[in-house]
């Protein structure tokens, strides 16, 4: 059986993710029946990426398949755009659900929205990204600062401390972005023999990554290192070198399979930080908790699962499965393959 990444962290970090000291207190409709459903609002933040994608279907196979008699989810979709995410919102308070999971596309903009559902009752649980404020009930998602971090630590001991790079950004306006930036730059700037030639947003998307590279490619002779901020940009930046004719250089990336593949076929160190999609399943159970009125943690930030070296990443990756899948998942095998087609 496939050796999983995540499991030992997954069996010492589940003891505590539901602990901690914000109280769920009364829910909005408290449950006459023992058995009575919960109503959760669900919003599909963004399909443009590989993550997303299997953070939406992981989310949707725990329902189907683990919570089918404990909830009943609404879904709306926002498609990243933060206009319609408040419309979505809006509509799920008018729904009357218990509890409204989201992933912020703004850090600021959804605010007055989700203490307009507070005020209403209704529990908040972001899942994955963060806002400026405390207008939710709990925070699910990793350490972002140290996602950043870790990656550029390894870098820049892979460049003895000196050398060009570039940085491949998420999306501009996320707080994941935001804060893996952050944390990369505080390494960096231990760093002054390490140039900062580029910083691109290429949006965690392999063939946007592919040709922001490309084009970095034809500006700078010169480049030594990829800092990435993960998802599928890293595999669109080592095919992006190899269609060009240049020899690869480390690069920093994320548990995405394409990743872990191209590392393991061309023999190439690396290193794969990761933000599991199992976060799904932990949202869906402190949705539960809260409305049992059982505490639950506010700010609920897993540490960041790391491993480097070709030894471990043949141990991790799906080598019969698409690309685009990420491996820190609970999801079956038979699943991400049909996913992933």
């Amino acid at each position: 059986m496939k050796k999983r990444i995540f499991t030992a962290l997954l069996a010492g970090l589940m003891l505590f993710s539901l602990a901690g000291c914000s109280s769920g207190g009364e829910s909005k409709d408290t449950k006459e029946k023992e058995n009575a459903k919960i109503k959760i609002g669900y919003d599909i933040y963004y399909l443009g990426n590989s993550w997303s994608v299997q953070q939406y279907q992981e989310f949707k196979w725990n329902v189907e398949n683990n919570y089918a008699d404990k909830v009943d989810v609404t879904y709306v979709e926002s498609d990243n755009d933060i206009t319609k995410q408040i419309s979505n919102i809006e509509d799920l308070i008018a729904q009357d659900v218990d509890v409204i999971i989201t992933t912020p596309c703004d850090t600021t903009a959804l605010n007055s929205t989700l203490q307009e559902a507070m005020d209403e009752g209704i529990k908040v649980i972001l899942l994955a990204a963060t806002i400026e404020g405390d207008t939710y009930d709990s925070l699910i998602t990793v350490d972002e600062k140290e996602f950043g971090a870790a990656g550029a630590e390894w870098l820049a001991e892979q460049l003895d401390g000196k050398g060009k790079i570039v940085m491949l950004e998420g999306i501009s306006g996320y707080s994941t972005s935001m804060l893996r930036q952050e944390g990369a730059l505080s390494v960096f700037e231990n760093y002054p023999d390490i140039e900062i030639i580029a910083d691109e947003d290429a949006g965690w998307d392999y063939a946007t990554a592919k040709t922001v590279m490309a084009d970095l490619l034809a500006t700078y002779p010169d480049i030594d290192g990829i800092w990435s901020q993960g998802g599928a940009m890293t595999l669109g930046a080592i095919e992006a070198f190899q269609a060009s004719g240049r020899e690869l250089v480390p690069m920093t990336g994320e548990d995405n399979n394409g990743y872990l593949k191209a590392c393991v076929e061309n023999e190439m160190e690396g290193i794969a930080v990761a933000k599991p999609t199992w976060l799904t399943r932990v949202a869906l159970d402190t949705a539960i908790s809260l409305m049992n009125g059982e505490e639950v943690e506010k700010d609920n930030i897993y540490p960041v699962e790391k491993f480097s070296g070709l030894e471990e990443m043949k141990e991790s990756y799906y080598p019969e499965l698409s690309d685009d899948v990420w491996c820190g998942t609970e999801l079956p095998e038979d699943v991400l393959k049909e996913i992933f087609k």
